[in-house]
């Protein structure tokens, strides 16, 4: 276990054992993907890679709302909690309950924390120890990956 604060725990596991081999209530094909999904969606979210900072205008939205999975709509954070990091990639606080997994990354050299929606796996982003009060949580999350719809 991994402890990010007193309350939240993180299994060690690597992301491809943990992501690839659950089932998860939304379930789709490759080929579905594909077709739901455009390239730098589904290389980020089916393929984990990284979306380039400040490319996303979902980094910019300052209205009220929520950001929902652009796999399959759960919502996921709420705009109350997402802050300027100076990251270039939609940081927030916290996520709404139940709405992410995380698991270990060990990719790219480095150790970090995988973050993917628990309702369809799609890899988001990664949550880093670094953020603001009250939770000192940053979860770093690619803004292709997500939806925003307004309050």
């Amino acid at each position: 276990m991994v402890p990010l604060r007193q309350d939240h725990h993180i299994a060690v596991m690597t992301m491809s054992t943990t992501t690839q081999s659950k089932t998860y209530p939304v379930t789709r094909t490759d080929a579905e993907w594909r077709r739901l999904l455009n390239p730098e969606q589904y290389a980020v979210m089916r393929g984990h890679h990284t979306e380039p900072p400040g490319s996303c205008a979902l980094n910019y939205e300052k209205r009220a709302g929520t950001f929902e999975c652009a796999g399959c709509d759960q919502p996921l954070f709420e705009s109350k909690l997402k802050f300027e990091s100076g990251t270039g990639w939609p940081s927030f606080n916290d996520p709404l309950p139940g709405a992410v997994e995380e698991d270990e990354d060990f990719s790219h050299g480095m150790q970090r924390v995988e973050v993917h929606c628990s309702r369809c796996g799609s890899h988001l982003g990664h949550v880093f120890p670094d953020g603001p009060p009250p939770t000192g949580l940053r979860y770093c999350v690619n803004g292709v990956a997500m939806n925003f719809k307004p309050a």
